[in-house]
């Protein structure tokens, strides 16, 4: 039923924007639960053992998510409403953007100490060490990952495979962000968590890139800038997704991005992305004003994508 994931998919999107996360029981704080006790029952020192973890929970959720579309196939409004709660359920642009806001009204407010306590709730950095400038370059830099990540990445394979692919991309990108780090403990097992969300999100990263270069002028960004440095500066990124959209964002606002970056106790040298100026609140600011308009302008083009798709397989089946 093409409309009825078409108007799903605006329906979840408008949730998350008037709604935003439920206070208590999340669904995907509840996978997540489910996630740490199946890593305590499979953990080993092994990729295979990772494997078997990400395989057992991506494809549980798929799983489900394929017996709820076949139950909503039939009708177009059963469909919409159980694709609108799935989307709702996935997306995280609302966080996101509260989150941003109330970053950039701490540094404005010079609010230093508060600010880095409140920099966990977007990033595992290790807020200690960063400056003004430095928390609102980490703020830009997680405004615009998660804007990818939490918001286009979900719309996308939301358009392409319903629900399905909404909550079981949702369930990648989670253990990818609780198993997929580089320490001792996970390096193995977390490997085949972490190279899925890559996988999944390698065309998705790319149109949130694409879109943030189209979005720019909504914010007094730079179409141009995004695009040039997009192009120019996003492979020298250590990931190969995070910094599609790190650089067009640098460009659409014209400051720099990357460089020193410290996690705990490891510590990263990054690329500089864009060029110009080093962030401040102001750009902390006009970046949830961008992963807004990127939000509202993905899920209008998706839900499109899904119309015009699902049309066009009714009419080879007649």
């Amino acid at each position: 039923m093409s409309a009825g994931r078409a108007v799903g998919l605006l329906l979840g999107v408008a949730a998350d924007a008037a709604i935003g996360d439920p206070k208590r029981g999340h669904p995907v704080a509840i996978f997540g639960k489910a996630a740490q006790a199946a890593e305590r029952a499979l953990h080993r020192d092994q990729r295979l053992a990772g494997v078997a973890y990400t395989g057992l929970l991506v494809g549980g959720t798929v799983g489900l998510g394929v017996l709820a579309q076949r139950l909503s196939r039939h009708s177009p409004v059963l469909e919409a409403a159980a694709t609108g709660l799935a989307t709702w359920a996935v997306l995280g642009g609302s966080s996101l953007a509260d989150e941003g806001t109330a970053m950039a009204r701490m540094l404005d407010a010079g609010e230093i100490d508060a600010a880095r306590a409140r920099l966990s709730n977007l990033c595992g950095r290790d807020s200690a060490v960063l400056n003004g400038q430095g928390l609102a370059r980490a703020t830009v830099e997680s405004l615009a990952e998660n804007t990818s990540d939490a918001v286009v990445a979900p719309l996308v394979w939301g358009a392409v495979a319903g629900i399905p692919g909404l909550i079981g991309y949702r369930a990648a990108n989670t253990l990818d962000a609780m198993v997929g780090h580089r320490s001792p403990r996970y390096r193995n097992f977390g490997w085949a968590s972490a190279r899925l969300d890559d996988a999944l999100n390698l065309v998705p990263s790319r149109i949130a890139a694409m879109l943030t270069s189209a979005c720019a002028p909504v914010v007094g960004g730079s179409a141009g800038g995004a695009w040039r440095t997009w192009r120019r500066d996003a492979s020298a990124h250590p990931s190969p997704n995070a910094g599609q959209i790190e650089a067009a964002f640098a460009g659409a606002l014209q400051i720099r991005l990357g460089g020193r970056t410290v996690y705990g106790h490891v510590v990263e040298q990054r690329p500089v992305l864009g060029e110009g100026r080093t962030a401040d609140a102001g750009d902390v600011t006009r970046g949830v004003e961008l992963s807004r308009v990127i939000g509202a302008v993905t899920g209008v083009l998706m839900a499109g994508f899904a119309l015009a798709r699902g049309l066009r397989r009714e009419r080879r089946t007649r």
